[in-house]
């Protein structure tokens, strides 16, 4: 058994289409608002890693300012996921930014998968639309960490809210207030919530929580202040502890 899918997302953002394909194609572009760290080879392969991760998908299309596509394929197992990404500029300014996504899952145990899968992928496609919206043109520094294994995940979001300041149920727009690493406090706008993960955007990063893979509670964080002596491994450290903390 398998599921062959097609998910598409569409938004029209102020951005201009050479704003977007910056955000979509190049290395800094994604490394603000996707995950960990991305190396792109234009025309060639789009290179991922974070955590224990690393992939390199082959660019099917490169046509700047207009459309991206490359995927991600197992012919061992038959498992491939396509990603399309098609930008048309509008009338008066800004663009429409249009994401397909769509591929085959093999084995039994797809709908597991597909249920987490499109869940990832409209946190991704909402980070990109608010680092476009609130953020373009400005390169993040992603930080990644990595909690310990969640036995009790309801226990685990009621946690993480009431850190937050916010209440159940959670949806875009609410209103939080955040004591990161070290003390330091932020107000916080919700831009996307759903049962595996939270997004919040402060005046200076973009921050998100997923449920892993693996069963981690996880930081997918991407920080706009000034960088230029930040420790991006000292930063992953504090967040895991803040993890850490949040779940017991």
């Amino acid at each position: 058994m398998g599921k062959d899918f097609q998910v598409a997302r569409e938004a029209a953002v102020d951005a201009t289409p050479e704003q977007v394909w910056d955000a979509i194609a190049t290395g800094a572009g994604i490394d603000s608002w996707f995950m960990g760290n991305t190396r792109v080879d234009a025309e060639r392969t789009i290179t991922t890693a974070f955590g224990g991760y690393r992939a390199a998908h082959p660019v099917l299309a490169w046509e700047p300012g207009e459309r991206l596509a490359y995927e991600d394929r197992d012919p061992a197992s038959g498992r491939f996921v396509a990603y399309e990404f098609l930008i048309a500029g509008r009338s008066g300014g800004g663009a429409v930014l249009r994401t397909v996504t769509s591929g085959f899952l093999p084995g039994d145990d797809w709908a597991d998968e597909y249920e987490a899968m499109g869940y990832g992928l409209a946190l991704f496609f909402d980070t990109l639309v608010a680092y476009l919206t609130h953020f373009t043109g400005r390169a993040a520094r992603p930080v990644t960490a990595f909690g310990p294994a969640v036995t009790d995940w309801p226990a685990t979001w009621a946690a993480l809210h009431d850190r937050l300041g916010l209440t159940a149920p959670v949806a875009a727009g609410d209103r939080a207030h955040l004591t990161g690493p070290g003390g330091a406090s932020t107000d916080a706008v919700v831009y996307h919530a759903d049962p595996h993960t939270l997004g919040l955007r402060t005046a200076g990063a973009l921050l998100r929580f997923l449920r892993g893979a693996d069963g981690r509670l996880v930081a997918a964080h991407h920080l706009f202040d000034p960088t230029d002596h930040a420790d991006t491994t000292a930063d992953a450290a504090a967040w895991q502890a803040w993890l850490t903390a949040t779940r017991s």
